[in-house]
């Protein structure tokens, strides 16, 4: 059986570089404008990682990410998207207070003002830490970028079907199965 998906979650460029090289298994999400329902939901468990580049801003993230992305206008979308993972995503963990997600510093890519950003919108609704298992494809398919693709929303269905057949984890089951631990740890004291 050929495993392919059109599935994907759309995540700032850097955070998905993140994913793929190890530095993190943590997303902070807490949904796109245009979510159905106007607040975020999880729609797939198993998605190919997509890449955007439109809303990223060095200044809400660490040091260490934040030289790397490049600003694009609004609106600037590339002609094709390199889409080089896939992910399950296997805890979803809402979190209200900002001392937890404080305590969670070191697992992330975000700086403390982006989690006071994220934290103040929609205040009533919580911040949720998608914990990501990420695998690498075997190649990574370069897609053509389509304008339905656009737009401040979490998930996007893909025109073309990408397989992950043949995809090897970025952390091996007994280093991801501890990073899950140690988050869901602190995140229940």
């Amino acid at each position: 059986m050929l495993s392919t998906t059109t599935h994907a979650l759309k995540e700032w460029a850097v955070a998905v570089d993140a994913l793929e090289a190890g530095k993190t298994i943590m997303l902070l999400r807490k949904g796109g404008i245009r979510e159905q329902g106007n607040c975020f939901s999880v729609a797939h468990h198993q998605v190919l990682l997509y890449p955007t580049y439109e809303h990223q801003k060095p200044n809400l993230l660490k040091p260490d990410y934040a030289g790397v992305v490049k600003p694009v206008p609004s609106g600037w979308h590339p002609e094709t998207v390199r889409i080089g993972s896939w992910a399950e995503i296997t805890d979803i963990l809402p979190v209200t207070e900002q001392s937890t997600v404080a305590a969670l510093r070191a697992y992330h890519i975000w700086n403390e003002e982006f989690v006071t950003e994220r934290l103040k919108w929609k205040p009533r609704q919580p911040l949720y830490v998608l914990l990501l298992r990420t695998y690498q494809l075997p190649e990574p398919v370069i897609t053509p970028y389509y304008q339905e693709y656009g737009g401040c929303r979490s998930w996007i269905d893909l025109v073309e079907p990408i397989s992950y057949e043949g995809v090897v984890p970025v952390w091996n089951d007994g280093e991801y199965i501890e990073q899950v631990r140690e988050i869901r740890s602190l995140i229940e004291d």
